[in-house]
């Protein structure tokens, strides 16, 4: 099957024309283009996101099923839920939205994950997601404990439509912290899903799950156009997910 090349500016093909489980990279739809501000934001609101490994072209990607966590679905098991309260009750301890941005994406470029050699954040990935975040679309959420930046993530969002991108640790547990922080704004903030791209058993015991590509491409296609919510994280957010946050 052929793919389509692009030439920067081009507009993206549409995603239902992503090659299927017959094709040798199932959900892969175009490569080439640019990841420059105007192109990753198109991307974002049809659904479509960036994901290529150094030495290959760019590559633009709209899986089918795609994996999703919806807010509400959102699994805080007992003991994670225990380290969180003890995370929102300790002075000492804070979520920070975009204090460091570059120290998120880089740590998350050159963090260790279990099964995988290498990173698909590449240098041009790094200066790309960047550019996206001064430019208001890419976001980090941040585990701070005693001054220090324990963990965290990052995401794009566009209106309402919240994506996951990657995430790291420094401290057990900091990420999945940082991840009860974004979900807990995303119920404060009216934000029903966050898209999670790829299924794996760490996010499956979370709560995500996949939903047909044509679903999540009609959400984002609504939830782009709404307005965006205030991007900051307050204490009393914990009460979207802990009932008694003091409690440990």
């Amino acid at each position: 099957m052929h793919l389509p090349w692009l030439q920067p500016g081009d507009p993206f093909p549409d995603p239902e024309l992503a090659w299927d489980e017959k094709q040798p990279a199932p959900g892969l739809l175009a490569a080439g283009g640019a990841l420059d501000v105007d192109s990753l934001q198109r991307a974002y609101a049809r659904g479509i996101f960036p994901w290529f490994s150094e030495g290959q072209p760019i590559l633009w990607w709209s899986t089918d099923p795609r994996m999703v966590l919806f807010a509400d679905e959102f699994r805080l098991h007992r003991s994670l839920r225990k380290t969180v309260a003890r995370f929102a009750a300790d002075p000492r301890c804070e979520i920070r939205f975009d204090a460091d941005f570059d120290a998120v994406i880089r740590a998350c470029a050159t963090s260790d994950r279990p099964g995988q050699s290498g990173t698909w954040i590449v240098p041009a990935m790094v200066e790309a997601y960047q550019a996206f975040h001064r430019a208001g679309y890419a976001h980090s959420v941040e585990t701070w404990i005693d001054g220090r930046l324990a963990g965290g993530l990052y995401c794009v969002v566009s209106g309402r439509a919240v994506f996951g991108e990657s995430m790291f640790t420094r401290v057990p547990d900091a990420s999945k912290i940082a991840l009860a922080a974004l979900v807990a704004w995303c119920r404060q903030a009216g934000v029903g899903l966050i898209d999670c791209q790829q299924n794996t058993r760490h996010l499956a015991s979370l709560g995500a799950r996949e939903i047909p590509r044509s679903q999540f491409v009609q959400h984002v296609g609504l939830e782009s156009r709404r307005a965006e919510a205030p991007w900051r994280f307050e204490p009393v957010y914990w009460n979207a997910i802990l009932p008694h946050p003091t409690d440990a």
